[in-house]
């Protein structure tokens, strides 16, 4: 860590004069409305309890593509007047940013007028954070575009539908420059904090160009992972408080590790009852926490069964 490093970089944001700034506006009201308007017709069953935590590779494609097609349902939030009418949001893998609200005609300009980074995250997880890497450099993230990460669960814990909870939502301009920052000034450790910065400064680039920022040292290979910079501390904090079938994520998401961690029944046993016990509190009665512990049995049963 730096002896006296340079404060964290200010948010970036499209300026107010900006003729799109209130479309902009609207579509952030628009993310964050998806916990509620989120649609998604796939059904998830008969999964074994150790490859739960491997949902957030295997489906989060799925998971951001259905998130798209909401976002285009929302139009009506963020496009009520239809002052956009030609354009819409579209995938775009493999290419940053992963999501575009692009024009569908070919004479429309400017043809792309805001981009997404789209990470989904299996919020119960094993790490209780998201894993994804973001290593872009700052120079192609225009000032409308965003990061967010959107956490979702299966509807009745080890199966049934996505449901979608809160997401995180910040400038990618700024997530990057503060990712940058944090790399630099702010993790500590003996290495070489030096970062060599992509050559590429035109936005919405192409999938050809490298635009990933790199480090010069990076033994671990953490370079990338945001939720490492403590950006997103209270975010989390403020998530895992949510609530799944009557149970905090938290809660959850413990209880799940229990099964995984390769312990006897007798231990998988005593720490379901301390957890249980976790969650007594004077804001919940004594019938309220019989019910919790019974979900928790139940949701046990059938995962040790399997």
């Amino acid at each position: 860590m730096s002896k006296n490093p340079p404060p964290p970089p200010n948010l970036v944001e499209p300026d107010s004069s900006w003729e799109h700034v209130d479309l902009w506006r609207a579509v952030k009201k628009a993310i964050y409305t998806l916990p509620s308007r989120f649609e998604s017709e796939l059904v998830i069953s008969g999964v074994l309890a150790t490859d739960l935590f491997a949902f957030n590779s295997s489906l989060g494609a799925t998971i951001e593509e259905q998130v798209v097609t909401s976002l285009n349902k929302l139009r009506s939030v963020w496009d009520p007047e239809q002052k956009y009418a030609l354009y819409s949001f579209e995938r775009q893998p493999q290419t940053f940013p992963d999501v575009v609200l692009r024009a569908s005609a070919p004479d429309v300009n400017p043809k792309v007028l805001m981009g997404i980074e789209l990470k989904g995250w299996y919020a119960l997880a094993k790490e209780r954070e998201p894993s994804f890497r973001y290593k872009v450099t700052p120079a192609v993230c225009a000032p409308a575009d965003l990061l967010v990460v959107v956490p979702w669960v299966l509807s009745k814990v080890i199966s049934g539908s996505p449901q979608v909870f809160a997401p995180f939502v910040i400038s990618a301009r700024h997530a990057a420059e503060y990712r940058n920052w944090y790399w630099e000034h702010s993790k500590g450790g003996k290495s070489d904090n030096s970062i060599f910065l992509s050559s590429v400064n035109t936005y919405y680039p192409s999938k050809s160009d490298m635009i990933a920022d790199r480090p010069a040292s990076d033994g671990g290979g953490n370079f990338g992972r945001f939720a490492r910079t403590k950006a997103m501390d209270s975010y989390i904090e403020e998530l895992f408080n949510d609530k799944l079938a009557g149970i905090p994520l938290w809660a959850w998401q413990k209880f799940l590790s229990l099964f995984t961690e390769g312990q006897s029944a007798d231990e998988v046993a005593r720490s379901f009852d301390a957890l249980a016990d976790s969650l007594k509190s004077t804001e919940e009665s004594s019938e309220t926490q019989e019910k919790l512990r019974e979900k928790f049995r139940e949701i046990g049963d059938i995962i040790s069964s399997a």
